[in-house]
């Protein structure tokens, strides 16, 4: 069909409408496709919004995974680059008030009986702390946790960090005078107290917990027998995995409680990839563990868990218009940062002692002087965390994060040391290469 030509002039009083025919039918097969059409956008729009929730969600997954990456890594080198270098800690210096047992039979049957017995006594030790914790916990004891959790934090960032500071120096063959020594152990250990315990720059709390773990995995190196240390990091994987996902687990416990009271879990035992609170500018910070402070009456409620509850509104009475615009700007920004404060408090948060026996178990590999095996368990680590990470996505529950990393680094360790190293030993000495 031919358009009309708008160029010629038309005679008066006619109708355009006249030269166009616009009865024709549409034919079947385009009246069939545009109905498609017609169909297919809104489905076509809502699968772009699923995809973008897919490449959201995996980016929100990539993001974590690389949150834990970073500080477990940075915490497994900090311990092999000090058992390589100070050898202080690689040499036994008899044995520790955990692990009362000597291991200087000649038998390996009894080694072995003697590293499980003193298995079993750490254990026993870890378990009934662990219950007495929650107790208290349970109980709303929390002047006893915060107290006992104070000295611990002490005992770490003071004893145990002159202990390592010692060792460096000795390693390295500087000399120091007490004075100097003092002054640096107390600027390393005051802000770190005020971090983990009080509040402080979220990299700096972080680097606290990393240096924490960091030293309390170098004692054990220290001070646990060679056969304890891999049998207690396999029993101290069962019992990760009995503690969180039992049903009368005190870690499981822990946790439901914590979420039914809308409380943080206590800070100085867990590494969290996210903010724990809010600054904001009338410094009315909520704390770390939670509690029912409020913030200033122009800014609303505080939530304990997310900082501020939008929902809640101060009742101020208005006095003016400029009054009533500040007020309202005020809740708009605290609302605004409320919702920027939950997306927040969805990191990750893994506890100080997986960073420990990660670090232990490569740490212990890493003292025998073998790099492949060192190597292989650093890989195995993370591979098993990805695991964990997977899985916590799947269930979207607390999981243990010992097991399958453990499970794995084990594995790689004894597979490595006594299948690979004799493999190439024996093709290095016979010139094979492969």
């Amino acid at each position: 069909m031919e358009e009309p030509r708008t160029n010629q002039q038309l005679p008066p009083n006619v109708n355009i409408q006249d030269y166009i025919n616009v009865d024709v039918p549409q034919e079947p097969a385009q009246q069939n496709g545009t109905q498609n059409n017609s169909r297919n956008e809104p489905f076509s729009s809502d699968q772009e919004e699923v995809d973008e929730r897919i490449d959201l969600a995996l980016f929100k997954g990539a993001t974590n995974i690389i949150r834990l990456f970073v500080p477990v890594t940075l915490c497994m080198i900090i311990v092999v680059a000090t058992v390589t270098s100070a050898t202080n800690y690689t040499q036994s210096s008899g044995t520790f008030f955990y692990t009362p047992l000597s291991e200087k039979s000649s038998t390996g049957a009894a080694r072995f009986g003697i590293s499980l017995a003193n298995t079993l006594i750490f254990l026993s030790v870890v378990i009934v702390m662990t219950v007495v914790l929650i107790l208290l916990y349970k109980f709303s004891c929390y002047k006893i946790i915060h107290g006992w959790l104070i000295v611990s934090s002490l005992l770490l960032l003071f004893l145990f960090a002159l202990i390592y500071w010692g060792q460096v120096l000795e390693r390295y063959n500087v000399p120091m005078d007490y004075l100097t020594t003092a002054l640096v152990i107390w600027n390393f250990g005051v802000p770190g107290m005020a971090c983990i315990h009080w509040k402080g720059p979220l990299r700096l709390q972080q680097l606290y917990h990393i240096i924490i773990s960091s030293l309390m995995a170098l004692v054990f190196i220290k001070y646990l027998p060679d056969w304890t240390t891999w049998v207690l990091l396999a029993l101290i994987s069962v019992w990760d995995l009995v503690a969180v996902l039992c049903p009368f687990g005190p870690l499981k416990i822990l946790v439901e409680t914590a979420h039914e009271r809308n409380e943080q879990i206590m800070p100085g035992l867990i590494y969290s990839s996210t903010m724990a609170w809010i600054v904001n500018a009338a410094d009315d910070v909520p704390a770390a563990q939670g509690g029912n402070t409020e913030t200033h009456r122009l800014e609303g409620r505080t939530n304990p868990n997310f900082g501020v509850d939008s929902n809640q509104t101060a009742d101020v009475p208005a006095q003016n218009n400029q009054g009533d615009n500040a007020n309202n700007n005020s809740q708009l920004a605290m609302r605004s940062l409320s919702s920027e404060s939950v997306e927040e408090e969805r990191g990750v948060k893994l506890g100080l002692g997986d960073f420990i026996f990660y670090s232990l178990l490569v740490g212990k590999a890493s003292s025998y002087g073998d790099w492949n095996t060192t190597l292989a368990c650093f890989i195995a680590i993370l591979i098993g965390l990805s695991l964990t990470l997977f899985l916590l996505a799947i269930f979207k529950r607390a999981l243990p994060a010992l097991p399958i990393s453990i499970f794995f680094g084990l594995i790689f360790y004894f597979a490595t040391s006594q299948i690979v190293k004799p493999f190439m030993t024996r093709t290095a000495a016979h010139q094979v290469f492969i």
